[in-house]
């Protein structure tokens, strides 16, 4: 253990037992932080070894951290190049850089901070995790999202996942900076989103989905009422008629939860133009597709799958999952008339997000749903440990495309083929 931890953990002891809890609830952080500084310094005189102002104020600041923070990781909090921060017990914290896993020299004092910690923020969003309750899903106050396990579930020590909520939009322009695609895929998913084409953005665990949603989010026009959805409010809508719903979870008592699928139920009361659900992932797939269907164009969702034809499978299985005993040719019928377009996104193994495919749905050829590619990423082969190499290609679009004839009457239909030149079918 370092020098400075030893200190931190002789001094918290003291100090922590010292403060009232019923001042601190009375008292401003200013004033609390006054009185932590006094006592480090009290403390700082009669240590054995010599304590630095700097030392000292860092104590002073951990302890703030701690208090009303997210103790030791709250430097990784305020990082704004981290997008995740994975806790697996007192001594092993994780980080998320440009794609990339790192593990930190960040500790915590023992297992007991780390649970003081979880309980601290279930219970700044009115919820408790204890041996009753071991799993918490909750939103911190800046959006970002967080996932907590504490044993007897979590074998190692409590465990605490942080997905954090970027400050920054990024556009459509952003992304083909950073090489997720080119400039001509940008053009097709911007004239998708303004053609009103029902939109499905497919991929992994943090690929990108819910990046690329808020992206093509910025091309719906400004007097359209739009209604999003979520279980954490991640999305970031521009537009003034603007709804913004999320799902409760059960209380204490088990009583109160409002599911996805209940304010699906609700937006269509509301008269929305648009319905964006940020996940979809349960039987609230049926009355999106229904939405789709009964002239709300222009919706878009995100789901967890490896390839667009996944995609579709797993949105018949969530329509299983509502009970609803439809056939399954009934339930592709209404998958293929309500889905017009499906993104891919991927992170691929060097840390980099691309979209690996544009496909638009054609139709039904007897049980097969049938598609088109618009565009793919084409691997190209390259060394273990080296950069990912490809290059984004096209077979063109067929003029019988549903977005040819979305781009025909928006008045898009130039600007459309000028992204396929060369490579029209």
């Amino acid at each position: 253990m370092s020098t400075n931890k030893e200190i931190y953990v002789a001094f918290r002891s003291q100090i922590f037992e010292a403060l009232d809890p019923e001042a601190i609830q009375a008292l401003s952080q200013k004033e609390i932080e006054t009185q932590i500084r006094s006592a480090v310094d009290v403390l700082a005189n009669s240590f054995e070894r010599p304590i630095t102002a700097m030392m000292k104020s860092g104590l002073v600041k951990s302890m703030m951290d701690e208090l009303f923070g997210l103790g030791p990781i709250q430097p990784l909090v305020e990082d704004q190049t981290i997008t995740d921060i994975m806790i697996n017990g007192p001594s092993d914290v994780f980080y998320e850089r440009d794609g990339k896993i790192q593990r930190s020299e960040i500790s915590f004092v023992n297992e007991e901070q780390v649970l003081a910690i979880a309980k601290q923020i279930a219970a700044r969003v009115g919820r408790r995790v204890d041996e009753l309750s071991p799993t918490v899903d909750a939103r911190l106050e800046d959006g970002s999202r967080v996932n907590i396990v504490i044993p007897p579930i979590a074998l190692d020590g409590t465990s605490i996942s942080i997905r954090k909520f970027r400050d920054q939009n990024i556009g459509v322009e952003d992304l083909v900076d950073f090489g997720s695609m080119n400039i001509d895929m940008a053009r097709v998913l911007s004239i998708a989103s303004r053609c009103r084409m029902n939109v499905l953005i497919s991929g992994g665990t943090g690929s990108g989905k819910t990046t690329l949603l808020n992206a093509l989010s910025q091309y719906i026009e400004e007097d359209e009422r739009i209604v999003t959805i979520e279980d954490a409010a991640e999305l970031r809508l521009q537009q003034p008629n603007l709804v913004r719903l999320e799902t409760r979870a059960a209380s204490i008592e088990h009583t109160g939860v409002v599911s996805q699928r209940d304010l699906v139920i609700n937006a269509l009361r509301m008269r929305p133009d648009r319905i964006i659900l940020g996940e979809c992932r349960g039987p609230e797939a049926f009355e999106m597709l229904q939405a789709m269907n009964t002239g709300h164009d222009g919706s878009m969702s995100t789901l967890h799958a490896n390839t667009p034809r996944d995609a579709i499978s797993r949105v018949e299985s969530m329509i299983m999952m509502a009970n609803l005993n439809q056939p399954l040719d009934a339930i592709r019928r209404s998958i293929v008339s309500a889905v017009q377009i499906i993104v891919q996104i991927s992170r691929l193994r060097d840390g980099t997000r691309k979209i690996t495919s544009i496909s638009e749905i054609v139709g039904l050829e007897g049980e097969s749903v049938v598609m088109e590619e618009l565009y793919r990423f084409e691997y190209q082969e390259s060394g273990y440990g080296e950069s990912v190499k490809g290059k984004f290609v096209t077979q063109g679009i067929m003029q019988r495309s549903e977005l040819v004839k979305k781009a025909q009457f928006f008045g898009l239909y130039e600007e459309l083929m000028s992204s396929f030149q060369g490579a029209s079918l």
